[in-house]
């Protein structure tokens, strides 16, 4: 769709001003030549703001507003409830109550466990189930965790399929390990079924050791592209040789009922089922040689080992220090405060609990260059959109319009991933979030007032060019698209 007709869309709805601004959104986050992206709000070109983080002299202001930053970084939105009572708790309570309710497991999804080459679970049924709980669930923090870990420690369906619940699974187990010790999430994320298949371990052999995994778990997953060789990569694959795909009963029906219709005859000695949602580890297809040597020590290596020599690595704690202060705080984190985090990190055993406690009570999270400094993804925008709209029943929608912004959940375009901030602002992209809005705006019976939403949803820090085009708003519908298009509501 091209612009043009974007903004006309836009515009019949009383939004084509809003839309113009949301595509100038791309200038002024990227900035101008020599800028770093990591500016200060109000200091980058098109986005003149002042923080009212730290504000002065207006205690109670700067306090409510950073409640609400919190809020927006650590959920898909807030209900007028949800920010009046975190508003009574204070921001420290908060927080303490988001880090350490534990996580509210999603309704089991009909199909999803007993999926079969011939009875395979939609992705969509997949992709909307998860997205109603994002919105519904008690413990929106820990969606959030589950889907920063989704984009870290990723797996696609196109190629691990679905005709197991492999990737159900999956996101079950990544919402459990969310905030738990690293140790016991990098044995969960290596034996996980969909990773085993996604990043071929499972086709692994002691004999014929497959390198994928190993290379992503030490370059992607766990301390960079410099902190290993390529003799690190053979001696890890070796020792992570070994593990296959579980088989549900399900799983082994389909089979034989297959090879009936193939052949005429069933197996003559029948599959037994795994009992187990994780890889099964077969000595007889395992490493069997000696000693090697990986990351500078020698020994006979296996899963737990190789997990443990990881940990050992200077660059470990502060790999995931950065990525957890990139996600949640600022797109370029100071050194200091990464190497300030990652000793933390280290001290507590890996303990992300204690590491997002961190990050969330760290000064740097409350500064006032912290406002707005990131871009929502278009999960998190358009989920936050329902909640403001009160609009709960169109996740389809959601999970329609996801691919076109960009972020199709269960779907990532790589291994490493989808981008952060700035990947979310091209101007395809942005023409994708208008017209959204345009399409919830049409399929919602009955908006909700909007007289208080710029101070719910935008704070009551506007730009002049916001202020004036919702002062122009000539109907609700108008002034709830200028509110969903504004820059101010793209970013958190």
């Amino acid at each position: 769709m091209s612009r043009r007709t974007v903004l006309a869309a836009a515009a019949a709805g009383g939004g084509g001003v809003a839309a113009a601004r949301l595509l100038g959104l791309h200038r002024a986050v990227e900035g101008e030549p020599g800028r770093s992206p990591a500016a200060p709000a109000a200091s980058r070109p098109g986005l003149d703001w002042v923080s009212p983080l730290g504000a002065k002299g207006e205690a109670a202001r700067a306090e409510e507003a950073r409640i609400a930053h919190l809020l927006r970084r650590t959920t898909f939105g807030a209900s007028t409830a949800e920010l009046d009572r975190a508003i009574t708790d204070g921001f420290e309570r908060t927080v303490e109550r988001q880090i350490d309710t534990p996580a509210a497991p999603p309704p089991p999804l009909p199909g999803a466990e007993t999926a079969t080459n011939s009875s395979r679970l939609p992705i969509d049924r997949l992709q909307i189930w998860w997205l109603d709980h994002m919105l519904a669930s008690p413990t929106p923090f820990a969606e959030k965790m589950t889907l920063f870990w989704h984009g870290h420690f990723t797996s696609e369906y196109r190629k691990v399929e679905l005709g197991s619940p492999f990737m159900y699974w999956q996101n079950l187990t990544w919402r459990k390990m969310a905030l738990g010790d690293l140790r016991s999430m990098l044995t969960q994320v290596t034996t996980d079924p969909a990773m085993l298949r996604y990043l071929d371990l499972s086709q692994s052999t002691g004999r014929a050791p497959n390198e994928n995994y190993a290379r992503e778990l030490m370059e992607l997953f766990t301390m960079g592209p410099e902190a290993y060789g390529e003799d690190d990569v053979r001696a890890a694959a070796k020792a992570l040789a070994g593990w296959r795909e579980p088989r549900t009963p399900e799983m082994i029906d389909d089979q034989i009922e297959q090879q009936i219709k193939r052949t005429g005859k069933a197996p003559a000695t029948r599959p037994q089922p795994d009992l187990v949602k994780t890889g099964v580890f077969d000595r007889s297809r395992a490493f069997t040689g000696g000693g090697t040597l990986f990351l500078g020590g020698v020994r006979v290596w296996d899963t737990g080992s190789v997990i443990d020599r990881i940990l050992e690595q200077d660059e470990t704690a502060p790999f995931f220090a950065r990525r957890a202060l990139s996600a949640f705080v600022s797109t370029a984190p100071a050194d200091e405060t990464v190497r300030r985090l990652a000793d933390g990190f280290r001290k507590t055993g890996y303990d992300v609990r204690e590491l997002m406690r961190s990050v969330l009570l760290a000064p740097e999270f409350s500064a006032p260059a912290a406002y707005r400094a990131l871009v929502k993804s278009p999960t998190e925008f358009m989920l936050h959109a329902l909640k403001a709209l009160q609009a709960p029943s169109l996740t389809r929608l959601v999970q329609q319009s996801g691919f076109g912004m960009g972020q199709s959940l269960f779907d990532p375009p790589s291994v490493g991933g989808w981008g952060d901030h700035e990947f979310w602002v091209t101007s395809n992209d942005l023409l994708a979030r208008a017209n959204f809005v345009t399409a919830a705006l049409g399929q919602v019976r009955r908006l909700p007032p909007s007289d208080d939403a710029h101070r719910l949803y935008l704070d009551a820090v506007l730009s002049p060019g916001t202020l004036d085009t919702l002062n122009a708003a000539r109907d609700e519908k108008a002034r709830w698209t200028l509110i969903l298009v504004s820059p101010e509501f793209q970013l958190k």
